[in-house]
């Protein structure tokens, strides 16, 4: 769409306000158009929600999922762990309240590991070979991607199981690892070829050896970060990254009666969260900012607090002398903390560090050309390459927001410029579509539907175990759920226009093909205009350029 197009997005108003649409001389004339929806723009895995959401609400489950596997190989990991940034922008939260599309996803995810679905897609064999380093997100992500546009595909693991962060940073109670690894094994059925246990030290010799074409490097961000605390015969420390792997190794660490979690971000929660599982008697979050701060998603502390997690706000370790901590209590001035000279004395056996990851990238320095931030982590273009030719990166280690559906979204990007490096074509993204939000609606005919509820264990008998907390939706849940989508910018034929023409100018083309008007026979009135609920249809003046020929885009 023209820039010109886009800025006459709203005339239609201005031109019926003043009588300008009919008459002996036709003012304006409605087109199609298509739009982008909040929930499409915000998912960073690049998921076309609307179309696969539109396919759940027709019951056709399996090509729903097909359609969303084109973007996401893992939705029944991503229905469960994804913050679902899709659904903060969702138009619908206007009427109510937001379409649970992470519930629909995991439905949808859940659904094909019952029956079996396997991907469909047809691409020749490139005769090209990809070097994937790490078996987290990002590095599944790139070589699904990648295999289903014809290459090989081999991934080398340093550790002995595939997951990376999915499989020691997510507790079990949030992702059951038989969903994890039915995920992974349909990734490897493509023909992925993953090898364990194999550490990569040399980039360019393990390329030349395998015969690779290109490299995509993922492996993540394992490393704690740690703080300088002054300590006296200190009790134990550990940090939460090597907490939740010892725990998921089955090698449980002795924490003691009483364990303090220092940090306030999601990692924190759950290492607070999981030690309340092993059998502590109390779990102490200490936070140096307020819940309003706080890095942690608040549904995340909300849970970890029903769960009987205690959580410090505003305080910071100053000292630790044995079993005793010093705190000093803050104050929040301008969106920082800030020191009060206040001191309080609190107890504990052990201390877990939940204050970040750092990403291992010192191998890479023997790797010309490639460049990285004070950070460590390494320095990428719009392409995912980095400084050296035909080595991408991505996932926790680039720069960027460490999730697990960035991290999905990012080996999806490097998977499509691989490909277009190796065949030598040059990539060309399209520009996205305007955005539509809720005042570009008209929602007339939409009655309140409460959002459907996912099961919960009661926090109590959630706290006793690693078994799932959340439950799924059901068929008809979910069929309820995606028929809540209001379908924002595009059109879903839903026969407004076509009914409410006074004039028979709406032609139907058929089911999937839409509409097109006879510009004969209308005559301007902007009454399709007003009757669709998605803004599907826009009223342009009449001297204005007109690519579309009355259809859809």
């Amino acid at each position: 769409m023209s820039d010109q197009r886009k800025s006459d997005l709203t005339s239609p108003t201005d031109l019926r306000s003043h009588g300008a649409g009919t008459g002996p001389v036709r003012r304006q004339h409605p087109i199609y158009v298509d739009l982008l929806p909040p929930c499409n723009n915000a998912c960073p895995a690049g998921e076309n929600i609307q179309a696969w959401m539109a396919l759940v609400q027709a019951e056709k489950f399996e090509a729903a999922w097909q359609e969303l596997i084109k973007d996401n190989p893992m939705p029944a990991i991503h229905g469960r762990v994804c913050y679902h940034p899709c659904e903060e922008g969702c138009n619908r939260n206007q009427v109510d309240a937001t379409v649970s599309i992470h519930a629909v996803e995991r439905f949808l995810g859940d659904l094909a590991r019952e029956k079996g679905w396997t991907p469909k897609f047809s691409a020749r064999a490139s005769g090209k070979r990809i070097l994937v380093i790490g078996a987290g997100p990002s590095g599944l992500s790139a070589a699904y991607h990648l295999a289903r546009k014809g290459h090989q595909v081999e991934i080398h693991e340093a550790g002995p199981i595939p997951g990376g962060m999915m499989l020691f940073g997510i507790p079990a109670y949030r992702l059951p690892r038989v969903v994890l690894n039915e995920e992974i094994q349909r990734i490897e059925s493509m023909g992925v070829k993953i090898v364990l246990d194999h550490k990569v030290d040399d980039v360019l010799a393990e390329k030349e050896a395998g015969n690779f074409d290109a490299v995509f490097i993922a492996v993540g961000a394992h490393i704690g970060k740690k703080i300088n605390i002054p300590a006296r015969d200190a009790s134990q420390i550990l940090d939460a990254v090597s907490f939740l792997k010892e725990v998921e190794s089955g090698r449980t660490p002795k924490l003691g009666r009483r364990v303090a979690i220092y940090g306030g971000g999601n990692t924190a929660m759950d290492a607070a969260r999981t030690a309340k599982r092993l059998g502590v008697d109390e779990a102490l979050v200490i936070y140096r900012r307020d819940r309003e701060n706080m890095p942690a998603h608040d549904f995340e502390a909300a849970q970890a607090l029903e769960e009987g997690v205690k959580i410090n706000w505003l305080r910071t370790i100053k000292e630790i002398d044995q079993s005793n901590f010093t705190v000093e209590i803050m104050e929040v001035r301008d969106g920082r903390p800030e020191g009060t000279g206040k001191f309080e004395t609190l107890e504990a056996d052990s201390l877990i560090l939940a204050l970040g990851q750092d990403t291992d990238t010192g191998f890479l320095r023997k790797v010309p050309e490639i460049e990285f931030m004070n950070d460590g982590t390494v320095v990428v273009n719009d392409s995912m390459m980095t400084g050296r030719e035909g080595i991408f990166a991505g996932g926790d280690m680039v720069p960027s927001e460490r999730t697990v559906t960035i991290a999905v979204g990012h080996g999806k990007k490097a998977a499509k410029f691989i490909d277009g490096y190796l065949r030598a074509q040059p990539v060309h993204t399209p520009a996205k579509h305007p955005l539509v939000g809720f005042e570009g609606l008209h929602v007339w005919y939409k009655t309140d539907a409460p959002k459907s509820v996912q099961p919960q264990l009661p926090s109590e008998a959630a706290s006793m175990g690693f078994d799932e907390i959340v439950a799924g939706l059901n068929k008809s849940e979910a069929v309820y759920e995606a028929q809540r989508c209001l379908s924002c910018g595009n059109c879903f034929e839903c026969d407004g226009c076509y009914a409410s023409c006074p004039e028979d100018a709406v032609i139907k083309l058929g089911p999937g093909r839409r509409y097109r008007f006879d510009y004969k026979l209308c005559t301007g009135c902007a009454v399709c205009f007003e009757q669709c609920p998605c803004h599907a249809i826009d009223m342009v003046a009449e001297n204005q350029d007109d690519d579309s020929n009355g259809t859809g885009i």
